[in-house]
């Protein structure tokens, strides 16, 4: 098995094989918690206007995500797991439009399978593609807005690989180095109260959850749902 890193939105332009698309602050942890609370899948589109336009026509109910890290006017919730973790989702198709995680999703056109990657969905993702054996796995590291790297999702590559190698890296030295980063300074700033701490904390919940997020094509949509092991 061939692994390759590759970070932003060209990362994800050019990504090949089986391609995991990182968003761990916070899209593909909302999607991970939505997925625990019983949604029945996520459809992933790039712009704001297009996931409205869907619920318009009643292809999924409701629209989560944000614009610079706010919930756009019309949204039903923003990209919060915290808000997530709360929301009555059960069985309900959801509309999921981001400025990195979904925008890297809808750039990747190479791929032969899909995943979306995050801490908290981390060995599950690995277990799914290693069953599958794929001959190359592309890591995908969305960053802000897909044009500047953070630390928490090259981490997460990085975190992905190794599990993929074999190894098993420590979960706090892990953590630590993310806290250190420049993201996670915002969870903390009381003049940003749309980052939520406690969406920090769950973000850097690592294996949360055992069960993955497989990405396919549907009649011209991408549709995220859950993978059980």
């Amino acid at each position: 098995m061939e692994i390759r890193i590759c970070s932003l939105l060209r990362g994800a332009q050019e990504a090949e094989g089986t391609v995991i698309v990182i968003d761990v602050f916070r899209a593909f942890t909302t999607g991970a918690v939505a997925f625990s609370r019983g949604a029945e899948k996520i459809i992933l589109v790039a712009e704001v206007a297009e996931a409205l336009e869907l619920k318009s026509r009643g292809v999924g109910e409701i629209c989560i995500g944000e614009v610079a890290g706010i919930r756009p006017e019309g949204f039903d919730l923003g990209n919060s797991p915290y808000d997530m973790s709360k929301a009555d989702v059960d069985g309900k198709a959801l509309i999921q439009s981001t400025r990195a995680g979904t925008v890297g999703m809808t750039a990747v056109t190479k791929a032969d399978q899909i995943y979306a990657g995050s801490f908290a969905i981390a060995a599950a993702t690995v277990e799914a593609i290693k069953r599958r054996d794929p001959d190359v796995v592309t890591i995908v590291a969305m960053g802000s807005e897909g044009k500047v790297r953070t630390d928490e999702d090259e981490q997460c590559a990085l975190f992905l690989r190794n599990l993929l190698q074999g190894r098993e890296p420590d979960h706090d030295s892990v953590r630590n180095l993310v806290l250190a980063g420049y993201e996670s300074q915002k969870y903390d700033d009381p003049s940003q109260p749309h980052f939520r701490p406690e969406d920090k904390d769950l973000a850097l919940r690592i294996n949360a959850f055992t069960f993955a997020i497989k990405v396919n094509r549907e009649s011209g949509l991408l549709v995220a749902r859950r993978e059980d092991l």
